[in-house]
């Protein structure tokens, strides 16, 4: 699976093709959809541009993307500095508006009940791992582990994660975004390439937009995939 990481916490000065409404964020979906990705990663958006998980503003984020891109998997972040578990509560009757998965930072305080809250809305979870943890007991709902690594720690956190017998998306961020999309390409676990894990193509010019980002990045994951 190639997944797009379409905005992150990114403002609008750091790249003028960060999509951070609806509308934009529908945009970039259906072209990076049109390229083969069958997953797409987005932090929703207040009006004032702010990351946010209250019902009404993330049905109206989720309902506009879905509509751009049936049939594609919608996640969502729940990094948000709020009181996530009752706004995750909100949740349940938004209907189209309710994104399909949601990621978990493992480690962060109150990780396990923030999945259960999002298995309760029928929402399924995206554990998110960037370091050595307990994933003993894992709360119900967890449909993938996403690994966020460098090159060089990558081995370590697969080592934990792959017993788990998950499905596994692997990924860096910034300077180890694309040698960790080469890795996890040469490994067959799924990948994840856009404006939130970089801003820059391979050869270290600055990319135009998510869909040149996505398109290099399906080109890398055919070319290193085991024959």
């Amino acid at each position: 699976m190639l997944q797009a990481c379409l905005n992150g916490s990114r403002t609008a000065e750091e790249h003028p093709a960060l999509p951070l409404t609806p509308e934009r964020l529908a945009e970039d979906a259906a072209d990076v959809a049109a390229l083969g990705v069958t997953s797409v990663h987005i932090h929703p958006r207040d009006v004032i541009g702010a990351p946010t998980l209250v019902g009404p503003e993330v049905a109206t984020t989720i309902a506009t993307v879905r509509a751009a891109v049936p049939g594609i998997e919608i996640s969502v972040s729940t990094n948000v500095l709020s009181n996530r578990i009752t706004l995750i509560g909100s949740w349940a009757p938004l209907a189209a508006g309710r994104p399909d998965i949601a990621s978990v930072h493992v480690g962060e305080p109150g990780w396990r009940e923030l999945a259960q809250a999002l298995h309760q809305v029928n929402v399924g979870v995206e554990l998110v791992v960037e370091a050595p943890v307990n994933l003993q007991d894992l709360p119900p709902g967890i449909t993938r582990i996403t690994v966020t690594t460098s090159l060089q720690n990558a081995e370590t956190l697969l080592q934990q994660v792959e017993p788990l017998g998950l499905p596994i998306l692997l990924h860096g961020r910034d300077a180890d975004a694309w040698p960790v999309l080469t890795y996890a390409a040469t490994l067959e676990h799924s990948v994840r390439m856009g404006l939130e894990d970089t801003l820059h193509m391979p050869d270290g010019r600055k990319a135009k937009n998510n869909a040149e980002l996505v398109a290099m990045a399906r080109r890398n994951q055919r070319s290193r995939a085991p024959s």
